[in-house]
């Protein structure tokens, strides 16, 4: 039979999820998740899926620690550069791309790693989420004019007045979150909370990795990485010093005129873009990177000690 023609057999060959695992490597920012990702995906022979929810914009690099070329050429890495800042990547349409990657890595492999540390991004691959209706791009846009406009205290303000439930529960010092209630009750005129209460729930059959109720077909395992907070915050502010002398300064520069961009609204950019508008010196921005991860990192590791981890 000609090679082509035994691949496309395999491909169709329907293998029991049952005996498919997901191995998630998290942990907070600095920790070595990278690392130790690549250890296990090279002893498994499998792929590495990022659920990093900045390491998929080709235009970000050395600001969001995406892997170096060496360690992207040590395993085949899904969800790296793929994307543009110019898109709206959500923990939906991550869940959606996550699930055909690993629908792919299962076709050859019985383990797939996935390695990231963005808690929702997490929770969406291993749990799904609840069904918020699609926002119109105009919708969109005018929560991101808000902010633009107005600064973090404004999309504060106008969630207090539309939605004051998320105003005094919800995440009020992180503007990606402030932005996606404030679309979501503006489009549909309900608190983004009547989606979130509900089970997330997947239609049986519609999706092979799923089943119903939001639960997946195939294991999962989670790696938690952690160290004691003192040695880990020295790693965070090495990182920082690390990435100022490796270009993060220019690369923020190249970005300034999309600072807008939801994408951007990221520690280590957010904090040069107010240095190139005179709001600090840079020796501030710098230190206030270090503060800003190391509170990231803190939060971090309140998210995953609620996972079920062994």
């Amino acid at each position: 039979m000609p090679e082509k023609n035994q691949k496309a057999l395999k491909r169709t060959h329907h293998f029991s999820m049952a005996e498919k695992e997901c191995i998630i490597v998290v942990g907070p920012t600095a920790v070595g998740k990278t690392a130790e990702a690549i250890k296990i995906a090279t002893a498994l022979k499998t792929d590495i899926i990022s659920a990093d929810s900045r390491q998929c914009y080709k235009e970000m690099k050395i600001g969001v620690a995406r892997p170096s070329d060496a360690e992207l050429s040590m395993v085949r890495h899904h969800f790296i550069a793929n994307h543009s800042i110019h898109e709206n990547i959500t923990a939906a349409s991550f869940e959606k791309e996550a699930l055909t990657c690993l629908d792919m890595i299962f076709q050859d492999h019985d383990q797939a790693v996935v390695c990231g540390g963005t808690g929702l991004y997490i929770k969406a691959l291993a749990e799904g989420l609840d069904d918020i209706p699609e926002v119109p791009i105009e919708v969109r846009n005018k929560a991101i004019s808000i902010h633009k406009d107005k600064g973090v205290d404004g999309l504060r303000d106008t969630l207090l007045s539309l939605d004051p439930e998320f105003a005094l529960q919800g995440d009020i010092y992180n503007p990606n979150r402030m932005m996606r209630a404030l679309e979501v009750i503006l489009h549909t005129g309900f608190p983004i909370a009547h989606y979130q209460k509900g089970v997330a729930q997947k239609h049986q059959g519609e999706d092979p990795l799923s089943s119903s109720g939001g639960k997946r077909n195939f294991k999962i395992r989670y790696r938690y990485i952690q160290m004691p907070r003192e040695d880990l915050y020295t790693r965070i502010n090495y990182r920082v010093d690390k990435m100022m002398a490796e270009g993060l300064e220019d690369e923020a520069q190249c970005l300034f005129e999309f600072k807008h961009l939801p994408a951007l609204q990221t520690v280590g950019y957010k904090e040069l873009f107010d240095f190139f508008e005179g709001k600090y010196s840079r020796e501030e921005a710098v230190e206030k990177i270090k503060q800003h991860t190391r509170n990231y990192a803190k939060r971090q590791v309140t998210w995953f000690s609620r996972l079920s981890i062994d």
